[in-house]
């Protein structure tokens, strides 16, 4: 393992794409708690949510914006302080930076510029939801969210519906049900998904069943936060 990698101090140069927590912060490792509190720079997706995360360790820290809004014209700046030998943090809102999170693009750019980028990993929605579902995990197709419109995800559904492994996703609050009536239409009611909400937080909730048994839950509980989906093989049974 090179210095640059083992070391809990930032070093010049280098880009460190840091997983903060999916909403229990005791979940923050030490390394990341230790990078992103010495580092010159921490350039995040949400400044209140990261604020809120600083307040809690202590920190103090000025903070750039980088999201999905301004990644195609930070991305550049970024790396240019970067070659002027200052350390950068790359913190999402939550979990790991790049998965449908804004990370891509200023990796992309290091990565072109031979500017080091250093993983400090931690917590991640999709494999948190993954790891107690029960749905087959020697192999999965991760998707992000799918279209809003109805006719795309339908023929998401339709080309996929035999595929060997199983399917892991992103939704909102505003469409799970739509999302989750659709998958009841395409793929028909006994087909076994897992739900996780909210997970680490207060309000963890999970439901693995068929879509049909989970479409009858969601009429009666809350809807509010993000959705993580997975969808298993077509012959799966639990």
């Amino acid at each position: 393992m090179s210095r640059e990698n083992n070391s809990l101090i930032p070093q010049p140069g280098c880009l460190y794409v840091v997983a903060t927590p999916l909403g229990n912060l005791a979940d923050l490792s030490e390394r990341a708690i230790s990078i992103i509190s010495q580092c010159d720079l921490v350039a995040c997706e949400d400044k209140r949510t990261t604020g809120n995360l600083f307040k809690h360790l202590g920190v103090k820290k000025d903070l750039v914006a980088y999201h999905e809004y301004n990644e195609n014209t930070q991305a550049a700046p970024l790396a240019e302080h970067l070659k002027e030998g200052k350390s950068i943090a790359l913190i999402s809102e939550a979990g790991t930076p790049g998965i449908s999170d804004p990370g891509f693009r200023i990796v992309r750019e290091c990565r072109r510029k031979n500017i080091p980028v250093i993983p400090i990993p931690g917590p991640s929605a999709l494999i948190t939801l993954l790891s107690v579902s029960g749905l087959p995990t020697n192999g999965f197709l991760f998707v992000g969210f799918l279209p809003s419109k109805k006719s795309a995800r339908i023929k998401f559904f339709k080309e996929y519906s035999q595929f060997d492994y199983t399917i892991a996703l992103y939704e909102s609050c505003h469409r799970i049900e739509k999302f989750l009536n659709d998958v009841f239409e395409t793929l028909g009611s006994d087909r076994y998904i897992a739900i996780g909400r909210e997970m680490t937080k207060v309000y963890e909730t999970f439901h693995i069943a068929t879509v049909g048994e989970i479409l009858e839950r969601l009429s009666t509980v809350s809807l509010k936060g993000e959705f993580v989906v997975l969808i298993a093989p077509a012959k799966y049974q639990l």
